[in-house]
């Protein structure tokens, strides 16, 4: 797996996406124990609508900056967004009020929504070669998954020694090494479609997923990860700290647990995808998610939670991972772009199901109400996506 890192762009890149990523995990933890000074027993409220602010941001925001990405050197719109990115992290240990933070995180992540289909593009342009890719995706699962693993256990060392705002300082320089990282390589240029209208162009991508059998499966399969995974993005804070009275290294470790069973799932999934096809593994993840959200319901203690929490990231990184082969299978060069953008707003629209599903009905009902019908949910999305997804595709 590790060889396709002796491609100088595709490491640069890939080092650019660590570095990203380790501030946005320290800023996860960080939005989590604001949310929790604001708001207390009601930070998954707060959370999960600042959670579905950022979703809304991916949802509306991709499709317009998809169509007119091809448009515009990479290189200088990534670094650009990044500054960004930088800019509203800066900002955010100043926030003493919800509003304050959801306006901030509209903000950030309508540069998100912009930057990551763009990057997410760019990978098989540099990678022709479909196992490189393979490889390169399940790199990237990893990163992703070590930013759960490794960002929340920083935080909880640097939340030993000094307050929680800080952490919000790491992401602004995160995102100052990834702007850093990109700027050192040359990327290429994108193909520019035919001349269309920007209405055309912004729902061309979305047109093109709806259009294919197997990406609608993918959508399917998108809802039930956002239906399980919220239990534990959403609502880890609350479990930890108001259910079972620990403290905020607790709240770091639990979501440390959930990324590293989603790191060692990744880390098998090369060889289990030149077995089986992808439908066969990702339904199979799609399960896992069902399983472990319904067994969530019942979490008695501490001890239980942490490796259900491991269950649930084996069958988030399974479900989700093999997403990019599918989309580059299913599109022109020239229409990557688009398709990357639909799969990015389409998933998170299901995380904005997911999300203030997580945090409103935990607040009003309590984490077994919520637990049950986030469950449910994952069920009935996986169901459909067994339904909607031809076997031989």
């Amino acid at each position: 797996m590790l060889h396709v890192l002796r491609h100088r762009t595709y490491r640069h890149l890939f080092g650019a996406q660590l570095v990203a990523l380790t501030g946005t995990g320290l800023a996860t933890v960080a939005l989590g124990l604001l949310a929790f000074r604001i708001a207390g027993h009601n930070a998954g409220a707060v959370l999960g609508t600042a959670l579905a602010i950022k979703m809304a941001a991916y949802v509306g925001v991709a499709p317009l900056a998809a169509a007119f990405a091809n448009h515009l050197p990479r290189r200088m719109l990534l670094v650009l967004l990044d500054l960004v990115r930088c800019l509203v992290a800066a900002c955010l240990p100043f926030v003493n009020t919800a509003w304050e933070i959801y306006v901030l995180i509209f903000v950030l992540q309508s540069a998100s929504a912009a930057f990551t289909p763009t990057f997410q593009a760019t990978i098989p342009d540099i990678l022709p070669d479909e196992d490189d890719y393979t490889d390169a995706l399940s790199l990237s699962r990893i990163a992703y998954d070590m930013e759960s693993v490794l960002s929340p256990l920083l935080a909880a060392a640097l939340l030993g020694v000094m307050s929680f705002h800080t952490l919000f300082v790491g992401t602004a320089v995160g995102f100052l090494g990834s702007a850093a990282l990109v700027v050192s390589v040359r990327l290429p240029s994108p193909r520019t479609p035919p001349h269309r209208g920007v209405f055309e162009r912004t729902t061309r991508g979305i047109r093109l997923y709806l259009a294919t059998p197997r990406l609608r499966g993918l959508l399917a399969i998108d809802m039930a990860v956002a239906a399980a995974a919220s239990i534990v993005l959403v609502n880890t804070v609350v479990y930890v700290q108001a259910r079972f009275g620990l403290g905020q290294s607790a709240v770091a470790l639990a979501l440390a647990c959930f990324g590293g069973g989603s790191v060692v799932a990744a880390l098998g999934l090369p060889r289990v995808l030149a077995r089986w096809p992808e439908r066969t593994v990702m339904l199979g993840g799609a399960n896992v998610l069902c399983v472990g959200a319904c067994l969530a319901i019942w979490v008695p203690d501490y001890g239980w939670l942490l490796p259900l929490w491991a269950m649930l990231g084996v069958g988030y990184s399974i479900a989700q991972t093999p997403a990019g082969r599918l989309l580059r299978r299913s599109g022109a060069p020239e229409d990557r772009p688009a398709l990357f953008a639909a799969q990015f707003s389409l998933s998170h629209l299901c995380w904005l199901v997911a999300y203030p599903l997580a945090g409103r009905m935990g607040a009003s009902f309590g984490l077994p109400v919520a637990a049950l019908g986030l469950c449910v949910l994952a069920v009935v999305a996986t169901g459909l996506a067994r339904r909607v997804w031809p076997a031989n595709s």
